[in-house]
């Protein structure tokens, strides 16, 4: 059995991530993870920062991924690339996007400017699969939770950093809808983290697409671990 983290970020990218790239692959690696996919932070709805043009935005946006990959090369875990996309002002809506890559962000500069809908249905248009992160999290900075079924494919069921509660929640809404259930650790902590969450899979993913061709077939499961 082959195990996945769907949702983990780097200290190069995510403010809100405590450890480095490099250190938390070599974590999952040195515990026998079959590979991680990267979902920094990547939020939309706001200027860029002065100076900085879009090319030169992206290429900020996928270092953590990067020195991430690169260590995983290093050490024989295949890392993936995602993104946690947010569209401002709608705070904390969060949706994990796979299979689209560096190269498509830089040429379709106009998700930048895109209501959330919009860019969600855009995305998903371009061959992305969409999970909403967490629909259910309740924080002092989240002024209403959001649910958007018919923009997106998966509904991350479990995650390692909302309780029971939020949880459960967020399992009926996917099943209400016929959604697809995931499960992702967020990993801000690297090996600090206690709690770890994601998908246990016979087949081995080799490029980001597999992992929406496992999701729809169905054949995976859920996983929620404490050490």
């Amino acid at each position: 059995m082959n195990r996945y983290e769907l949702h983990c970020h780097t200290k190069e990218v995510s403010p809100c991530a405590k450890v480095p790239a490099s250190e938390v692959i070599r974590f999952y690696a040195s515990h026998g993870w079959a590979g991680v996919f990267i979902t920094d932070h990547f939020i939309c709805g706001r200027p860029l920062p002065e100076g900085v043009c879009w090319e030169e935005h992206i290429d900020a946006f996928c270092a953590g991924y990067e020195k991430a990959r690169e260590e995983g090369e290093k050490l024989g875990l295949p890392v993936f690339f995602g993104f946690e996309y947010t569209c401002l002002p709608h705070s904390g809506t969060d949706f994990l996007v796979y299979g689209l890559d560096k190269d498509w962000l830089k040429n379709n500069s106009a998700i930048k400017d895109m209501r959330l809908g919009e860019g969600l249905d855009f995305m998903a248009g371009q061959g992305a699969f969409i999970a909403q992160a967490h629909p259910f999290r309740e924080s002092s900075y989240i002024e209403m939770i959001r649910l958007l079924p018919r923009k997106a494919a998966a509904v991350e069921v479990i995650n390692a950093n909302r309780n029971d509660i939020e949880n459960k929640a967020a399992d009926n809404y996917a099943r209400y809808y016929s959604l697809k259930r995931v499960a992702g650790t967020d990993n801000h902590k690297g090996g600090e983290q206690e709690r770890f969450c994601g998908i246990d899979t016979e087949k081995t993913i080799s490029r980001p697409g597999d992992l929406a061709e496992i999701v729809y077939s169905g054949m995976y499961s859920l996983f929620d671990i404490t050490r």
